[in-house]
């Protein structure tokens, strides 16, 4: 198994709205795309783009907005309710080969590989089994496509 690129930072916020201003207005970002519901993981997602090297396409910024009280991020901002880090995303070629090493090496898998907000597989691995961080796996995209929308 060969672990690829950083996809994207996941960051929970009570409010896609109120963190696209920030990014915009303190960060500088300029790249943002249109806020779509992912009803299968109870969440609204927003993506921020980050410059790459020689104009390519950098590391994103996933911004989650919980959909109701039942979400997953509802329960993280439970706790931090000014939002914060929630996962980190790193891409592989083969889901299932990923998968499959990851069990051989003991690590807890969190539910069934599904299909992500970049529209490819995707899995969590707890964080007590990966130093404290919620990681997020996700099958490459086919190249020159990210998600849009």
């Amino acid at each position: 198994m060969k672990l690829g690129r950083l996809n994207h930072i996941g960051v929970a916020t009570p409010s896609i709205d109120e963190s696209i201003r920030y990014y915009r207005d303190v960060m500088g970002a300029t790249s943002f795309h249109t806020p779509f519901d992912l009803e299968a993981q109870g969440v609204k997602v927003c993506f921020v783009d980050t410059p790459g090297e020689n104009g390519t396409h950098g590391t994103q910024i996933e911004l989650i907005e919980p959909l109701g009280p039942d979400s997953p991020i509802a329960k993280f901002l439970a706790n931090n309710p000014l939002g914060g880090q929630h996962h980190v995303c790193f891409e592989v070629e083969d889901i299932a080969e990923a998968r499959t090493w990851f069990e051989g090496q003991c690590k807890r898998i969190l539910g069934p590989t599904r299909i992500g907000a970049h529209g490819t597989p995707i899995f969590f691995l707890h964080p007590k089994d990966m130093m404290g961080q919620l990681t997020e796996i996700m099958e490459t995209p086919e190249e020159g496509t990210h998600w849009s929308n």
